[in-house]
Protein backbone atom coordinates (compact mmCIF):
# COMPACT_ATOMS: atom_id res chain seq x y z
CA UNK A 1 0.00 0.00 0.00
CA UNK A 2 2.85 2.34 0.77
CA UNK A 3 4.33 1.62 -2.61
CA UNK A 4 0.98 2.42 -4.28
CA UNK A 5 0.69 5.64 -2.27
CA UNK A 6 4.17 6.72 -3.26
CA UNK A 7 3.40 6.02 -6.92
CA UNK A 8 0.09 7.93 -6.67
CA UNK A 9 1.84 10.93 -5.12
CA UNK A 10 4.43 10.88 -7.85
CA UNK A 11 1.66 10.83 -10.50
CA UNK A 12 -0.16 13.70 -8.72
CA UNK A 13 3.05 15.75 -8.68
CA UNK A 14 3.56 15.12 -12.41
CA UNK A 15 -0.09 16.00 -13.22
CA UNK A 16 0.15 19.18 -11.12
CA UNK A 17 3.38 20.11 -12.84
CA UNK A 18 1.78 19.45 -16.25
CA UNK A 19 -1.30 21.54 -15.37
CA UNK A 20 0.87 24.42 -14.16
CA UNK A 21 2.86 24.35 -17.39
CA UNK A 22 -0.36 24.33 -19.43
CA UNK A 23 -1.77 27.26 -17.45
CA UNK A 24 1.44 29.24 -17.88
CA UNK A 25 1.46 28.67 -21.64
CA UNK A 26 -2.23 29.70 -21.85
CA UNK A 27 -1.54 32.87 -19.87
CA UNK A 28 1.40 33.70 -22.11
CA UNK A 29 -0.74 33.18 -25.23
CA UNK A 30 -3.52 35.35 -23.82
CA UNK A 31 -1.01 38.05 -22.91
CA UNK A 32 0.45 38.02 -26.41
CA UNK A 33 -3.04 38.26 -27.93
CA UNK A 34 -3.90 41.14 -25.67
CA UNK A 35 -0.69 42.92 -26.61
CA UNK A 36 -1.38 42.39 -30.31
CA UNK A 37 -4.96 43.60 -29.89
CA UNK A 38 -3.82 46.70 -28.02
CA UNK A 39 -1.21 47.35 -30.69
CA UNK A 40 -3.83 47.03 -33.43
CA UNK A 41 -6.20 49.29 -31.49
CA UNK A 42 -3.49 51.91 -31.15
CA UNK A 43 -2.70 51.66 -34.86
CA UNK A 44 -6.39 52.00 -35.79
CA UNK A 45 -6.78 55.00 -33.48
CA UNK A 46 -3.77 56.61 -35.09
CA UNK A 47 -4.82 55.87 -38.68
CA UNK A 48 -8.58 56.59 -38.36
CA UNK A 49 -8.20 60.43 -38.48
CA UNK A 50 -6.12 60.10 -41.61
CA UNK A 51 -8.72 57.80 -43.15
CA UNK A 52 -11.53 60.20 -42.22
CA UNK A 53 -9.57 63.10 -43.72
CA UNK A 54 -8.94 61.16 -46.91
CA UNK A 55 -12.62 60.20 -47.16
CA UNK A 56 -13.63 63.83 -46.75
CA UNK A 57 -11.16 64.90 -49.41
CA UNK A 58 -12.41 62.24 -51.80
CA UNK A 59 -16.02 63.23 -51.09
CA UNK A 60 -15.28 66.89 -51.78
CA UNK A 61 -13.42 65.99 -54.95
CA UNK A 62 -16.36 63.89 -56.13
CA UNK A 63 -18.79 66.70 -55.34
CA UNK A 64 -16.67 69.23 -57.21
CA UNK A 65 -16.34 66.82 -60.12
CA UNK A 66 -20.10 66.22 -60.21
CA UNK A 67 -20.79 69.97 -60.15
CA UNK A 68 -18.27 70.54 -62.93
CA UNK A 69 -19.74 67.67 -64.91
CA UNK A 70 -23.24 69.09 -64.47
CA UNK A 71 -22.07 72.53 -65.56
CA UNK A 72 -20.28 71.11 -68.59
CA UNK A 73 -23.35 69.07 -69.47
CA UNK A 74 -25.47 72.21 -69.30
CA UNK A 75 -22.96 74.10 -71.47
CA UNK A 76 -22.88 71.21 -73.93
CA UNK A 77 -26.68 71.22 -74.09
CA UNK A 78 -26.69 74.98 -74.77
CA UNK A 79 -24.01 74.60 -77.43
CA UNK A 80 -26.00 71.78 -79.04
CA UNK A 81 -29.09 73.98 -79.12
CA UNK A 82 -27.09 76.80 -80.67
CA UNK A 83 -25.55 74.49 -83.27
CA UNK A 84 -28.99 73.01 -84.03
CA UNK A 85 -30.40 76.50 -84.43
CA UNK A 86 -27.58 77.46 -86.76
CA UNK A 87 -27.94 74.22 -88.71
CA UNK A 88 -31.71 74.66 -89.05
CA UNK A 89 -31.09 78.15 -90.42
CA UNK A 90 -28.95 76.64 -93.17
CA UNK A 91 -31.03 73.53 -93.84
CA UNK A 92 -34.63 72.45 -93.15
CA UNK A 93 -34.96 70.38 -89.95
CA UNK A 94 -35.93 67.19 -91.79
CA UNK A 95 -32.97 67.49 -94.15
CA UNK A 96 -30.58 68.31 -91.30
CA UNK A 97 -31.69 65.24 -89.35
CA UNK A 98 -31.12 63.01 -92.38
CA UNK A 99 -27.62 64.41 -92.85
CA UNK A 100 -26.87 63.86 -89.16
CA UNK A 101 -27.90 60.25 -89.45
CA UNK A 102 -25.62 59.95 -92.51
CA UNK A 103 -28.57 59.13 -94.71
CA UNK A 104 -28.84 59.93 -98.38
CA UNK A 105 -31.01 63.04 -98.76
CA UNK A 106 -33.42 62.31 -101.55
CA UNK A 107 -34.57 64.96 -104.00
CA UNK A 108 -38.06 66.28 -103.28
CA UNK A 109 -40.63 67.39 -105.83
CA UNK A 110 -43.12 69.99 -104.61
CA UNK A 111 -46.14 70.60 -106.80
CA UNK A 112 -46.93 74.08 -105.51
CA UNK A 113 -44.42 76.44 -103.93
CA UNK A 114 -44.34 80.23 -103.81
CA UNK A 115 -40.89 81.73 -104.45
CA UNK A 116 -39.89 85.27 -103.49
CA UNK A 117 -36.99 87.26 -104.95
CA UNK A 118 -35.87 90.77 -104.09
CA UNK A 119 -32.78 92.83 -104.78
CA UNK A 120 -31.49 96.37 -104.37
CA UNK A 121 -31.70 98.63 -107.41
CA UNK A 122 -28.36 100.20 -108.23
CA UNK A 123 -26.51 98.06 -105.72
CA UNK A 124 -23.35 97.77 -107.81
CA UNK A 125 -23.18 101.55 -108.31
CA UNK A 126 -23.72 101.96 -104.58
CA UNK A 127 -20.98 99.42 -103.83
CA UNK A 128 -18.59 101.22 -106.17
CA UNK A 129 -19.05 104.44 -104.18
CA UNK A 130 -18.66 102.72 -100.81
CA UNK A 131 -15.88 100.91 -99.01
CA UNK A 132 -16.10 97.11 -98.59
CA UNK A 133 -16.76 97.54 -94.85
CA UNK A 134 -19.62 99.93 -95.57
CA UNK A 135 -21.15 97.48 -98.06
CA UNK A 136 -20.89 94.60 -95.60
CA UNK A 137 -22.35 96.73 -92.82
CA UNK A 138 -25.25 97.80 -95.06
CA UNK A 139 -26.07 94.25 -96.15
CA UNK A 140 -25.81 93.06 -92.54
CA UNK A 141 -28.33 95.67 -91.36
CA UNK A 142 -30.72 94.91 -94.23
CA UNK A 143 -30.56 91.14 -93.81
CA UNK A 144 -31.02 91.41 -90.04
CA UNK A 145 -34.16 93.45 -90.65
CA UNK A 146 -35.43 90.94 -93.21
CA UNK A 147 -34.58 87.90 -91.06
CA UNK A 148 -36.42 89.34 -88.04
CA UNK A 149 -39.49 89.95 -90.20
CA UNK A 150 -39.70 86.60 -91.98
CA UNK A 151 -39.81 84.76 -88.64
CA UNK A 152 -43.37 86.03 -88.35
CA UNK A 153 -44.46 84.00 -91.38
CA UNK A 154 -44.49 80.37 -92.41
CA UNK A 155 -41.65 80.77 -94.92
CA UNK A 156 -38.14 79.43 -95.35
CA UNK A 157 -35.11 81.48 -96.29
CA UNK A 158 -33.34 79.78 -99.19
CA UNK A 159 -30.34 81.92 -100.01
CA UNK A 160 -28.76 85.37 -100.14
CA UNK A 161 -26.37 86.15 -102.97
CA UNK A 162 -25.00 89.66 -102.78
CA UNK A 163 -28.03 91.93 -102.62
CA UNK A 164 -30.45 89.19 -103.77
CA UNK A 165 -32.76 87.72 -101.11
CA UNK A 166 -34.63 84.48 -101.82
CA UNK A 167 -37.46 83.05 -99.72
CA UNK A 168 -39.93 80.22 -100.37
CA UNK A 169 -43.10 78.95 -98.75
CA UNK A 170 -44.80 75.59 -99.16
CA UNK A 171 -41.71 73.39 -98.73
CA UNK A 172 -41.76 72.36 -95.07
CA UNK A 173 -44.64 74.35 -93.65
CA UNK A 174 -45.31 74.47 -89.92
CA UNK A 175 -49.04 74.71 -90.68
CA UNK A 176 -49.93 72.53 -93.68
CA UNK A 177 -53.34 74.18 -94.15
CA UNK A 178 -51.77 77.61 -94.67
CA UNK A 179 -51.94 79.36 -98.04
CA UNK A 180 -48.24 79.69 -98.87
CA UNK A 181 -48.88 82.38 -101.50
CA UNK A 182 -50.67 84.50 -98.89
CA UNK A 183 -47.80 84.00 -96.44
CA UNK A 184 -45.28 85.27 -98.98
CA UNK A 185 -47.58 88.14 -99.99
CA UNK A 186 -47.98 89.31 -96.38
CA UNK A 187 -44.23 89.02 -95.88
CA UNK A 188 -43.45 90.95 -99.08
CA UNK A 189 -45.79 93.80 -98.15
CA UNK A 190 -44.27 94.11 -94.69
CA UNK A 191 -40.70 93.96 -96.02
CA UNK A 192 -41.53 96.61 -98.58
CA UNK A 193 -43.06 98.82 -95.88
CA UNK A 194 -40.00 98.41 -93.69
CA UNK A 195 -37.67 99.24 -96.58
CA UNK A 196 -39.51 102.38 -97.73
CA UNK A 197 -38.23 104.39 -94.77
CA UNK A 198 -34.79 102.78 -94.66
CA UNK A 199 -31.93 105.24 -95.06
CA UNK A 200 -28.44 104.11 -96.03
CA UNK A 201 -26.24 104.74 -92.94
CA UNK A 202 -23.19 106.11 -94.77
CA UNK A 203 -25.33 107.94 -97.35
CA UNK A 204 -28.10 109.72 -95.43
CA UNK A 205 -29.36 111.43 -98.56
CA UNK A 206 -29.97 108.16 -100.38
CA UNK A 207 -32.87 105.79 -99.88
CA UNK A 208 -32.80 102.06 -100.41
CA UNK A 209 -34.79 101.01 -103.47
CA UNK A 210 -35.82 97.39 -103.85
CA UNK A 211 -37.95 95.46 -106.29
CA UNK A 212 -39.74 92.19 -105.58
CA UNK A 213 -40.88 89.29 -107.74
CA UNK A 214 -43.15 86.41 -106.67
CA UNK A 215 -44.22 83.33 -108.59
CA UNK A 216 -46.02 80.09 -107.64
CA UNK A 217 -45.44 76.71 -109.22
CA UNK A 218 -43.68 73.33 -108.96
CA UNK A 219 -40.06 73.09 -107.84
CA UNK A 220 -37.45 70.43 -107.21
CA UNK A 221 -35.62 70.75 -103.88
CA UNK A 222 -32.42 69.03 -102.86
CA UNK A 223 -29.11 69.31 -101.05
CA UNK A 224 -26.11 70.20 -103.18
CA UNK A 225 -22.55 69.53 -102.00
CA UNK A 226 -21.03 67.57 -99.15
CA UNK A 227 -18.39 69.83 -97.58
CA UNK A 228 -20.74 72.81 -97.30
CA UNK A 229 -24.17 71.39 -98.19
CA UNK A 230 -26.72 73.87 -99.44
CA UNK A 231 -30.47 73.46 -99.78
CA UNK A 232 -31.37 74.65 -103.28
CA UNK A 233 -34.48 74.94 -105.43
CA UNK A 234 -34.52 74.17 -109.13
CA UNK A 235 -37.08 74.55 -111.86
CA UNK A 236 -38.83 77.05 -114.06
CA UNK A 237 -40.66 78.50 -111.05
CA UNK A 238 -37.40 79.77 -109.58
CA UNK A 239 -36.22 81.36 -112.82
CA UNK A 240 -39.64 82.91 -113.41
CA UNK A 241 -39.70 84.48 -109.95
CA UNK A 242 -36.20 85.84 -110.55
CA UNK A 243 -37.24 87.29 -113.92
CA UNK A 244 -40.37 88.83 -112.38
CA UNK A 245 -38.12 90.58 -109.89
CA UNK A 246 -35.74 91.70 -112.66
CA UNK A 247 -38.55 93.12 -114.83
CA UNK A 248 -40.23 94.83 -111.87
CA UNK A 249 -40.10 98.43 -110.74
CA UNK A 250 -38.78 100.15 -107.60
CA UNK A 251 -40.93 99.71 -104.47
CA UNK A 252 -43.36 97.40 -106.29
CA UNK A 253 -44.23 93.74 -105.90
CA UNK A 254 -44.41 91.98 -109.26
CA UNK A 255 -46.48 88.76 -109.16
CA UNK A 256 -47.58 86.20 -111.72
CA UNK A 257 -51.09 85.10 -112.57
CA UNK A 258 -50.48 81.79 -110.75
CA UNK A 259 -49.74 83.64 -107.52
CA UNK A 260 -52.72 85.95 -108.06
CA UNK A 261 -55.08 82.99 -108.48
CA UNK A 262 -53.96 81.64 -105.09
CA UNK A 263 -54.43 85.02 -103.42
CA UNK A 264 -58.03 85.45 -104.60
CA UNK A 265 -59.69 82.99 -102.16
CA UNK A 266 -57.62 84.30 -99.25
CA UNK A 267 -59.72 85.72 -96.46
CA UNK A 268 -59.22 89.47 -96.02
CA UNK A 269 -58.20 89.94 -99.63
CA UNK A 270 -55.23 91.56 -101.32
CA UNK A 271 -55.26 94.57 -103.60
CA UNK A 272 -53.95 93.42 -106.97
CA UNK A 273 -53.63 95.69 -110.03
CA UNK A 274 -53.10 94.26 -113.53
CA UNK A 275 -49.89 95.27 -115.23
CA UNK A 276 -50.49 93.60 -118.52
CA UNK A 277 -48.40 91.23 -120.58
CA UNK A 278 -44.69 91.41 -119.91
CA UNK A 279 -41.80 89.77 -121.72
CA UNK A 280 -40.48 87.91 -118.69
CA UNK A 281 -38.53 85.26 -120.59
CA UNK A 282 -36.77 86.14 -123.80
CA UNK A 283 -37.51 82.89 -125.61
CA UNK A 284 -41.03 82.40 -124.26
CA UNK A 285 -44.37 84.10 -124.84
CA UNK A 286 -45.30 87.12 -122.79
CA UNK A 287 -46.84 86.56 -119.38
CA UNK A 288 -49.76 88.33 -117.81
CA UNK A 289 -48.48 89.86 -114.58
CA UNK A 290 -49.88 91.96 -111.75
CA UNK A 291 -48.81 94.43 -109.08
CA UNK A 292 -49.48 93.46 -105.49
CA UNK A 293 -50.39 96.84 -103.99
CA UNK A 294 -51.62 96.03 -100.48
CA UNK A 295 -54.36 94.55 -98.31
CA UNK A 296 -57.94 95.73 -97.88
CA UNK A 297 -57.64 95.90 -94.10
CA UNK A 298 -54.01 97.02 -94.15
CA UNK A 299 -54.74 100.50 -92.80
CA UNK A 300 -56.53 99.13 -89.75
CA UNK A 301 -53.79 96.54 -89.10
CA UNK A 302 -51.06 99.17 -89.37
CA UNK A 303 -52.86 101.38 -86.88
CA UNK A 304 -53.26 98.48 -84.43
CA UNK A 305 -49.63 97.51 -84.91
CA UNK A 306 -48.46 101.07 -84.22
CA UNK A 307 -50.58 101.14 -81.06
CA UNK A 308 -49.06 97.84 -79.92
CA UNK A 309 -45.55 99.10 -80.64
CA UNK A 310 -46.19 102.30 -78.69
CA UNK A 311 -47.62 100.37 -75.73
CA UNK A 312 -44.63 98.01 -75.88
CA UNK A 313 -42.21 100.94 -75.82
CA UNK A 314 -44.01 102.50 -72.85
CA UNK A 315 -44.00 99.26 -70.87
CA UNK A 316 -40.38 98.64 -71.87
CA UNK A 317 -39.34 102.04 -70.51
CA UNK A 318 -40.98 101.25 -67.17
CA UNK A 319 -39.37 97.84 -66.92
CA UNK A 320 -35.68 97.53 -67.52
CA UNK A 321 -35.89 93.87 -68.41
CA UNK A 322 -38.36 92.40 -70.87
CA UNK A 323 -39.04 89.20 -72.71
CA UNK A 324 -37.95 89.62 -76.35
CA UNK A 325 -39.91 86.56 -77.49
CA UNK A 326 -43.16 87.98 -76.09
CA UNK A 327 -42.55 91.34 -77.77
CA UNK A 328 -41.74 89.54 -81.02
CA UNK A 329 -44.97 87.53 -80.86
CA UNK A 330 -46.96 90.73 -80.31
CA UNK A 331 -45.35 92.46 -83.31
CA UNK A 332 -45.88 89.42 -85.53
CA UNK A 333 -49.64 89.33 -84.95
Amino acid sequence: MLGYLDALKTIQYEIRHEVENTIREGVRALNSEVVVGLALLVIVLLISPIIILLVRMVTRTLQAFSETLLEKTHELSNEKKRSDKLLYQMLPPTVAQQLRQRKQVSTEVHESVTVYFSDIIGFYELAAESTPLQVISLLNVIYKMYDSQIDCYDVYKIDTVGDAYMVASGLHMRRPDTNHAAEVAHMALDLLTGTENFVIPHMPGEKLKIRIGIHTGPVVAGVVGTKMPRYCLFGDTVSTASRLEYTGQPFKIHISSATRSMLEPTQGGFIVVPRGEVDVHRNKPKMETFWLVGRHNDTKKRKEKMERENSTKVSGSKKKKGNPSVIKKILCK
